[in-house]
């Protein structure tokens, strides 16, 4: 589900009405807390966030992501999920909006955007800095084409509309990317060209 408020509590709103009583309701979100999800159902107690990373087969971590009014029930249950499929689950027992990896990431992609839009570096360099002098596996512009420069738009518009702050906008260079169609891998043209090359 895209990363719009609106749209997750319509689809939280009518899984509510479907699922069974005792179904915790999890979301995948990576910025939004699950209390304004929560907020569309009648089981406050039973929402969570279970943050997965991108791609989700490769990466290990899960953030679970507890509201006021997420149970410990419910937080126990997604934890024991979360060790049945294998996976590092980090339980967080306040929520934030970005939660804590993609608020750091979200730091890192910030500086980033601005180093490059005002010209100190061009973002092949800075990709470059990130991976050779900080050992990060992907620059901040390449994970940026691999999510989706969609999906951080829309993560930042929305911590945007939470907090007022101009300094949560999107950059110009990430705005004029959306408009263009230009979202990464998945259009073959974001930050960088792809070229999809067939099979022999």
């Amino acid at each position: 589900v895209v990363e719009k408020l609106d749209v997750k509590q319509s689809v939280f709103k009518e899984i509510d009405e479907y699922a069974p009583s005792h179904a915790i309701l999890a979301s995948n979100s990576s910025t939004i807390v699950n209390s304004l999800i929560a907020s569309a159902t009648n089981r406050p107690a039973q929402i969570v966030n279970m943050h997965f990373f991108f791609p989700p087969l490769v990466m290990d971590c899960v953030e679970v992501v507890m509201s006021e009014k997420t149970s410990e029930k419910t937080a126990q249950t997604t934890m024991q999920v979360c060790k049945q499929i294998n996976r590092t689950a980090v339980l967080l027992k306040k929520e934030i909006s970005g939660f804590i990896a993609n608020r750091i990431l979200g730091a890192l992609q910030k500086e980033a955007v601005f180093l490059y839009g005002n010209g100190y570096a061009n973002f092949e360099d800075i990709d470059t800095i990130c991976k050779k002098a900080l050992n990060h596996p992907i620059g901040p512009f390449e994970l940026m084409d691999l999510s989706g420069i969609d999906v951080g738009y829309f993560v930042m518009q929305q911590r945007y509309s939470e907090t007022g702050d101009p300094e949560d906008k999107p950059a110009a260079c990430i705005e004029e990317k959306v408009q263009k169609g230009e979202l990464g891998r998945k259009t073959g043209k974001g930050f960088y060209t792809y070229h999809t090359q067939g099979v022999k």
